[in-house]
């Protein structure tokens, strides 16, 4: 877990960032430009995710550590998030009914579900990863899109729909393209 844990990390805030800063610079066309390194700067540190990520990291490198009390109360939130995560999901995506856009969302499908994985294989395979880093990494690579892309459309107001139909159809698809990556790995 702790490679996933790393790619968590480091690929939430770096995937955020240039999604923030594109969404920032297509809202900018037109107007000032001047402004823009402050509305991506705003934007990004109105993120609860990359907010609860620093805010980790920051505790982490100072040897912070929780008192008993409040690591408890996170232990229990902590089991509870999975069924309430997938709860929250299906009423998403019962709201989005896969329709229309199909080329986009097979674009999405394909890309989450083929290419991230094949990117990933490659450039493991190129920094001679270990065994157990490489087929986290790949699997990792090879899972369908998250809420997060539904949660950023949102934020934005565009291709919801989209978001959405990805999610549920990826998720699907997910059984078979990560039992084929599973067999394929070392």
């Amino acid at each position: 877990m702790t490679s996933n844990f790393a790619i968590v990390a480091l690929h939430t805030p770096f995937c955020y960032g240039l999604g923030i800063t594109a969404m920032e610079i297509a809202r900018a066309r037109g107007s000032g430009w001047h402004h823009l390194p402050g509305k991506v700067l705003s934007a990004m540190f109105r993120n609860m995710l990359i907010l609860a990520i620093a805010l980790g990291m920051a505790f982490n490198l100072l040897g912070i550590g929780l008192p008993g009390p409040a690591e408890d109360a996170l232990t229990m939130v902590a089991h509870t998030a999975l069924p309430a995560a997938l709860f929250a999901v299906g009423g998403v995506l019962r709201r989005y009914q896969p329709e229309g856009d199909f080329r986009v969302i097979a674009m999405v499908c394909a890309t989450s579900l083929l290419l991230h994985p094949i990117v990933t294989w490659t450039m493991g395979t190129a920094l001679d990863l270990g065994t157990d880093a490489f087929r986290s990494a790949v699997v990792t690579a090879a899972m369908a899109p998250g809420i997060n892309g539904y949660v950023f459309a949102n934020m934005y107001g565009r291709a919801k729909r989209v978001a959405a139909s990805s999610v549920l159809i990826a998720t699907a698809l997910s059984i078979l393209t990560v039992w084929v990556w599973l067999q394929v790995l070392p």
